[in-house]
């Protein structure tokens, strides 16, 4: 039986005979309905979250794991959490098939070996307080099914995302996501509606996680690091939305807090030097949850 993701898409018959303008209008039309198949899956999504949280407040890792377009959204995915979040670079991990290589062209059979995605695992010390995500948009890979089993071999927990349903990668993980979005435009090239759904349910689970993780306040990236000079005047500004300051007075303050937003925020509104504030965000809490603290 083909898979939902192999399938030829009818809209796309004659394609090759239409006008540029027609072309763009059937690839629009089908991405229309990426966001509808992704807001189907928001319960399983919510149980992702509930895995990511649990995991890093327990101490544990995150592995985002794929081959080709999916193992390259984890790579980049797992790289923007710690510059946006503030997070260990550690904490979250992009593995993709063929390693680094495989990020600017094509490794060969790299997404065909399972045993390979096992031994990547290994060599980064996957423990049993670990989560791995395995991302595939047929459900099928070997190499993202191989690295699901390994995860469940050492106890680690599994969350899957996939945009077939009932996929193999489905079967296995704790957590299936199955963001159902149709044959492409071009048939099998799950670069399009497949890759931008994963993209979309991969945002999902690392922002909401933030959120729940006290990185985020009232909308803004409070966990945010100031390493270049747009990031240094996006904490002075965040800091003065949140607490009044002048840019002056934010800039001092968050120079008294090492340019931690989250530390510099508490400070400001408890009336507390840094080491107060720094204690009271102790343990993934929040700025909600600190100033409580503080007051008791």
């Amino acid at each position: 039986m083909t898979k939902v993701t192999e399938a030829v898409n009818p809209a796309s018959r004659g394609i090759d005979a239409k006008e540029v303008e027609e072309i763009l209008g059937i690839i629009s039309a089908e991405d229309h309905a990426v966001a509808d198949a992704v807001a189907s899956q928001l319960p399983s999504v919510a149980a992702a979250v509930d895995k990511v949280v649990e995991v890093v407040r327990g101490g544990g890792e995150v592995y985002l794991v794929g081959a080709g377009t999916s193992g390259r959204l984890c790579v980049l995915e797992a790289a923007e959490l710690p510059p946006t979040f503030g997070v260990p670079a550690t904490l979250f991990q992009g593995v993709l098939a063929g390693g680094a290589s495989a990020l600017v062209g094509s490794v060969e059979g790299a997404e065909d070996d399972a045993e390979a995605a096992r031994a990547d695992l290994l060599s980064r010390g996957l423990r049993s307080r670990d989560l791995v995500i395995g991302v595939s948009a047929s459900g099928s890979t070997p190499y993202t099914l191989g690295a699901v089993r390994y995860a469940g071999e050492v106890g680690a927990a599994t969350v899957g995302v996939s945009c077939n349903p009932g996929s193999p990668l489905s079967g296995i993980v704790d957590v299936a996501v199955e963001a159902v979005v149709g044959p492409e435009a071009v048939a099998g090239s799950t670069r399009m509606k497949a890759g931008t759904a994963q993209k979309m349910v991969l945002n999902m689970i690392t922002t909401a996680s933030m959120v729940r993780l006290g990185l985020v306040h009232d909308g803004y990236m409070v966990g945010v690091q100031a390493t270049n000079a747009k990031l240094v005047e996006r904490s002075r500004r965040t800091l003065s939305a949140l607490t009044g300051l002048t840019p002056g007075e934010a800039g001092r303050a968050l120079e008294v807090a090492g340019w931690d937003l989250r530390v510099a925020t508490v400070m400001t509104l408890a009336g507390v030097d840094a080491r107060e504030a720094r204690a009271a965000l102790d343990g993934w809490a929040s700025i909600r949850e600190a100033l409580r603290r503080l007051e008791t």
